[in-house]
């Protein structure tokens, strides 16, 4: 029994939200619905902790793979393994879910069982695609991660939910269009199979290298956001509810970045390297725009939202220098805007639900009313624009080591998004939580419970364990970012191989 258990720990991890789900769906009392739900998101990140203990740190390639014929006429699996990528967003992926469980408690009061079963869903198809080593398998879950989150939007949301939803959705179905062209590329040039170990072995034209490439770019570029397919972004935020906010900045975003390190650069090395100066600087772009952008908004989510941009610019910026240093950032980076973004969103979400507004000018002196909230506060704040000692300066400080390799200028300007991500961060606290108290909704502002200071303690450790000692995270991905580079130290040629 215990080794099945150890031989299918991936699908211990998958199937306990969908088990969760199951149960919910025959259950009637909403407190009975809401612990199921929290149990089945813990036994996946249990279980997960449980990869990351057997992980053997030091070894290039896929661990934990398991396979089963699906669809054999189409050479189609049920594949999926982990490796020094896709372990960091495995543990993300299983850690943020409970606490959005645990943060909707008393926030959703309607349909209660819908939403908690959406978060079970998402959850479960988010895992797949990170772990996926069958292209098919892999498109078909980020299709399905995309129906939770528009229902999410569209009855939990804001006033403007629906036209915000359809955005998203118009924009999400455009890069599903161009990734399911990518993918079919690939299975008729790569030998009809979409096996991705097997897909990175074949030698690929440049002319299909391009056209590929430029699919998979336009699809992962939408779904991270980059400039300048951000449009849907701040509505989708503004208007969702707080935990799909946290699915969507701390998960999903990720998806983008992934798609670039699992395909794109193992699979099409000339095309990265052909299109890397292009993506170098609007990674930079996007960086500046998003800090600017954030430093002008008065609704705190907006900002939050907004920064988000600045923040996975680093992320691109990052994998495309092609060198350790900045894949070792960019991997981070992405981990640790899941933490900070997503605890920023769990705060915002916090002040909403006492007071309805997130109006920055609504608030003042929230110090004094409000202690153990704006400590919090403060911890992720800072976080955020990487403040030495936190998790995101590791992952900024990393991406501009290695960007220094390609250009000072771009290191320069990438820095300007750091000046700005610190001054609508100390701004906001400045209006926010100091001073004295301005706020109309003095009367009506309890500090923290101490539900929510449970969901909120585990994110503040994890910024200060990261930002002081990151070297596990990074021995984890070590091997697999040096075999994935390999081929680019010496500039790119035109084929390499992938290390699974």
């Amino acid at each position: 029994m215990v080794t099945f258990l150890t031989d299918h720990l991936l699908s211990w991890i998958i199937a306990a939200p969908l088990a969760g789900l199951a149960l919910v769906a025959w259950l009637r009392d909403e407190e009975l619905i809401k612990r199921v739900s929290l149990a089945s998101t813990l036994v996946s990140f249990l279980l997960s902790l449980v990869v990351w203990a057997r992980f053997d740190h030091g070894r290039e390639g896929m661990q934990f793979v398991e396979r089963a014929e699906w669809m054999p006429t189409f050479n189609i699996q049920y594949a999926v393994g982990v490796d020094g990528i896709s372990l960091p967003l495995l543990l993300l992926t299983t850690l943020l879910p409970p606490l959005c469980v645990l943060t909707s408690w008393n926030a959703i009061e309607t349909k209660v069982k819908a939403f908690m079963m959406l978060i079970l869903l998402v959850e479960s198809a988010m895992i797949v695609v990170f772990t996926a080593l069958d292209l098919f398998l892999f498109f078909m879950l980020w299709e399905v991660t995309m129906i939770p989150m528009y229902f999410m939007i569209v009855l939990w949301g804001g006033p403007q939910r629906v036209p915000a939803a359809v955005k998203f959705v118009l924009f999400s179905l455009t890069g599903s269009l161009l990734l399911l062209v990518a993918i079919l590329g690939l299975y008729l040039e790569g030998g009809k199979t979409f096996d991705m170990i097997a897909l990175s072995q074949v030698s690929y034209s440049v002319d299909t290298q391009f056209w590929i490439f430029l699919a998979l770019f336009l699809a992962f570029a939408i779904k991270m956001p980059m400039l300048p397919f951000h449009t849907w972004l701040p509505e989708a935020h503004s208007e969702a509810p707080t935990a799909g906010s946290v699915i969507l900045a701390g998960i999903l975003l990720k998806m983008g970045g992934y798609g670039f390190l699992r395909l794109c650069l193992p699979l099409f090395p000339q095309a990265s390297a052909d299109f890397a100066t292009f993506i170098l600087w609007l990674s930079v772009a996007a960086i500046l725009y998003g800090g600017y952008n954030a430093l002008a908004q008065e609704d705190i989510k907006k900002m939050v939202a907004y920064s988000s941009i600045s923040h996975m610019g680093f992320v691109t910026l990052g994998i495309f220098v092609f060198n350790t240093q900045g894949i070792h950032g960019a991997i981070l980076q992405m981990f640790n805007h899941g933490i900070t973004t997503g605890a920023l969103f769990l705060i915002v979400g916090q002040l909403y639900d006492r007071t309805h507004s997130r109006e920055i000018n609504d608030y003042g002196g929230l110090h004094k009313l409000m202690p153990r909230f704006t400590t919090f506060l403060c911890i992720f704040s800072v976080a955020s624009f990487g403040l030495p000692g936190t998790c995101s300066f590791i992952g900024e400080f990393l991406v501009l080591v290695g960007t220094s390799s390609r250009s000072y200028v771009m290191v320069l300007l990438a820095m300007g998004g750091i000046v700005l991500a610190a001054s609508y961060m100390l701004w906001m606290l400045q209006r926010v939580a100091l001073g004295p108290v301005t706020t109309r909704f003095a009367s009506s502002l309890p500090d923290l419970t101490m539900r929510e200071i449970v969901v909120l303690v585990p994110l503040a450790i994890l910024v200060f364990a990261i930002g002081l000692y990151p070297g596990p995270l990074i021995h984890a991905m070590d091997a697999t970012v040096t075999g994935l580079i390999q081929g680019f130290d010496a500039g790119p040629p035109l084929k390499t191989t992938a290390h699974f």
